[in-house]
Order: C-alpha cells, then structure tokens, then sequence
C-alpha cells in the first residue's frame, strides 16, 4: 500500500511532502526532489524548516497553523531556498492527515513551483517601467520616449508637476541616459534654503567671503563638473539669485562667493517646479528670460490622479518593497480595498500612495490588505465618492472597471489560472469570478487548473 501511494504521490506534477507531529518530514515526492533540489533520502527525518529555509519557516509557517487550527491554506505564495541557495517563487496548500479515528497524526504540504510565472511578471512589469518609474499611462510612456532623444544632448530641460509626480526620478532618467551619466548627478532643493545660504551652497565661497569662511568651499556647481545639476523646485528661488542663474545657462560661467575670477560651468541643468512658471512670469515673479533660458525642453509630468491606471502598477511595486523591508508576505489588497484606493484623488500622488501602502502593509496580518487596513481618510474618500457629480462618478467606475480586470487577470496567473483557488484568494464566490472573467473577456487557457492529470 505504501509503494502504490509514493507511486501516485510520484507522479503529481506539484511538490507534495508529509510530517508527522514533531515536524519530521515523512514522505517526499519526486516533484518536490525536482523543486527543491533535494534528494527524497537527505529530506525524510529532517525538520521541514531545515529542509525548505522558506521566508514564512520562522515567524509564520502556514503548515503549523492548519495544524493548529484544522484550517486548510491554498495557494499562498511564498519563496523557499533550493540546495544551490537559489530562492523559488512557490504556492503552497496545507491540510491536517488523520488516521481512522479522526486524530491528527501530521500534515501535508502541496507546493507549485511559480518561476515562470514570475518570470512572465517580471518582464511584463519590465514593458511597464523605465529607470525606476513605472507607468503604462500613454502620456508617460511618450515621455518615456522623449526622454531617450532628449538627454543625447546638454539641452536646459525644465520638468512641471505636482508635488509628488516623479520629478526626480525623471531627472535621474535624463542623467543616466546622457552622455555625462558617469559624471556626477548633484541635486539642490531651491524651495528649503534661504537665499543667502542657497547662493553659497550653489556658487560656493572662496576664504574671507564672509565671516564663518574660514576657507574655501566649492558650491554645487563646482560639484556637478562633467555631470548634471538638478534644481528642484526652481520657482521659490528669489529674483536677485535668478539673475545669477541666468548668467550660468547664458554664458556657462560662474564666480564663487568673494572670488575675482570667474570659472567654467561644465554641468548639465535640469530645472524641477510644481508651480506655473509662465504664470509667475505674467505677475512678474519670474524673470522672463530666465523662464526662457530654462525652457529649452519642458516635460510636463500627470498628476496620478490623470493616470489611475497605474494606481495597481504602483501598489504592486510598493507592495514588494515594504515586504522586504518588513519581513512580511502580503500578496496585495482585496477587491474592495482596491476600489477606495482608485476613489482617492491623490492629491499627494504618487508619494502619498506609497506613504498609504506602507501604512496598510504594516497593520495588515494577512495575505491582502482589506479595508480595515486603510488610512481614515481614505475610507471617508470613498464614502463620499456617492456625492459626487454624474461625469466623475462615471469616470471613477470606468477606472475601476479597468483596474478591477487587470487585479483578476494577475490573480488568476499567480494562481494558475485556478479558479476555485483565485476565488478564495480575492474572496468571492466562483460563480461571481466565472461571470467577471466572462465579463472582462478574460483570455483564460481551456484548461484552467481546476482539474488534475495524475
């Protein structure tokens, strides 16, 4: 009997292994032999934990809660080290073994092997991302683009947007691509000096300057030599400093602080603000041309409230993020969670979703983030969202339409195209997942890993 069970445990294509009480590893078939690396003889005895080194082993092995509880776990998805220290994407399902009195006498443990799967993830999320900045939004993907002619040459480039768009990350982008990307990329907020202290920081001061210059300070400019400099935030500064900034874009020259002579500017700038420099210039803020010095190239960065599409790119990414940073295996928010967070205007953008994922992925306990995981005022967004005029809501629930196909989409590879799984991993009936796959025109495989070739 026991020889005709490791015959069919040896013919499942998943990773199958049994413990008994004490956590000892008591069969192990030919597909976790494969997964793993590990020959069925150097597993049997050992402590699963030795044997698989999981990320979940130590703090929440999935195995020793059904055990505890009686409660069965499908398809999570975790990572375990292989015999040559390679870390394996895996699913895993759980369930309690009992002999013929009902009492427990170990656990089972199924697990998938997910590497192509996340392979596929990652080069579909490779067609979404470009230096860092993860956007499948049309307008970024054209910026995207640009970015790649623009940065060949030492054009002046001016970047717009809110707070919170990516501007430093594009100026990054433009730096990296360029041919100064091995110089340095030096980086000075305008908007957080005050304007004596800022005129020093990017001319610098020569000994005797002022009184605490006790010697010489090279400034940002200086610094930057052979690479690119980034004003962040150039609207604030004051209209006696554009006068000297307009001297560096005209002439390429600059003179320190107390300094006599004047030295070469061998730098790139890329300007950043979140405010409406032409407008500033029609009131006389802004120095016209200055504004125009520049604006050789101007990119102007969406707002991500323009951009909702890429609300779920992002949560993902971020997601990955903060479970590395905190030790933690959340797969991502559930159906509901998601529709407030679509409902939210951003008006923070992308900065403030990352600060409301890693709010969420600190107090969530489980595998999604839900509801009760989201910041106050985030659910109130979402409470109000009924109020709000005809137009928008349509907009919204057109957004959530989208969003709401491409969660299924993912759900369903991560679970191999398992239905039954999928549907209890997003908790919804698998009558409701079947309708919203036929409703979404979900391309799905004929066979959709409901059922089994033994």
């Amino acid at each position: 009997m026991e020889d005709q069970t490791q015959i069919i445990l040896d013919s499942i294509a998943d990773g199958v292994f049994t413990v008994d009480p004490e956590w000892r590893i008591t069969s192990f078939n030919r597909a976790a032999e494969k997964i793993t690396g590990i020959k069925k003889e150097e597993a049997l005895g050992r402590h699963c934990w030795d044997v698989f080194r999981a990320s979940i082993c130590e703090k929440a092995c999935v195995l020793r809660r059904t055990m505890e509880t009686g409660r069965q776990v499908i398809n999570q998805s975790i990572f375990i080290v292989s015999s040559e220290g390679e870390r394996i994407p895996i699913s895993i399902s759980t369930a309690i073994l009992k002999d013929n009195d009902g009492n427990m006498i170990g656990g089972v443990e199924t697990f998938r092997d997910l590497s192509l799967v996340e392979a596929l993830r990652k080069e579909l999320s490779g067609r979404h991302s470009f230096h860092d900045i993860i956007s499948k939004d049309k307008e970024m993907l054209r910026l995207f683009g640009m970015l790649e002619q623009i940065s060949e040459s030492d054009a002046t480039i001016l970047l717009e947007g809110e707070s919170g768009t990516g501007k430093e990350l594009f100026a990054k982008a433009i730096h990296s691509l360029s041919p100064r990307g091995k110089g340095p990329m030096i980086t000075i907020n305008c908007g957080a000096l005050p304007d004596t202290l800022l005129e020093s920081e990017i001319f610098g001061y020569k000994a005797g300057a002022f009184t605490d210059a006790k010697k010489d300070k090279p400034g940002r400019l200086a610094l930057a030599k052979g690479g690119t400099l980034f004003l962040d935030e150039i609207g604030d500064v004051s209209p006696a400093l554009q006068v000297r900034l307009l001297r560096v874009l005209q002439d390429k020259t600059f003179q320190p602080l107390g300094g006599t002579k004047s030295e070469k500017a061998d730098v790139r700038i890329v300007a950043a603000t979140n405010k409406d420099l032409a407008a500033l210039v029609k009131e006389g803020i802004f120095r016209e041309d200055l504004y125009y010095r520049i604006n050789v190239v101007k990119l102007h960065l969406p707002p991500l409230r323009e951009r909702k599409g890429d609300i779920p790119l992002l949560i993902d990414f971020f997601i990955k993020k903060f479970n590395q940073l905190n030790s933690k295996d959340i797969q991502g928010l559930t159906p509901a969670a998601l529709s407030m967070v679509m409902a939210h205007e951003f008006p923070g953008n992308i900065r403030e979703l990352e600060n409301i994922i890693e709010c969420a992925t600190v107090v969530c306990k489980d595998s999604l983030i839900g509801v009760e995981c989201l910041s106050d005022y985030i659910r109130h967004t979402s409470s109000t969202k009924d109020n709000l005029p005809e137009k928008e809501n349509k907009s919204i629930n057109a957004l959530w339409k989208v969003s709401e196909k491409d969660f299924i989409y993912n759900a369903l590879i991560k679970n191999k195209w398992n239905r039954s799984a999928t549907a209890a991993q997003l908790g919804m009936h698998p009558t409701t997942l079947w309708r919203k796959i036929k409703r979404f025109n979900l391309d799905t495989p004929k066979k959709d890993g409901r059922t089994k070739t033994v």
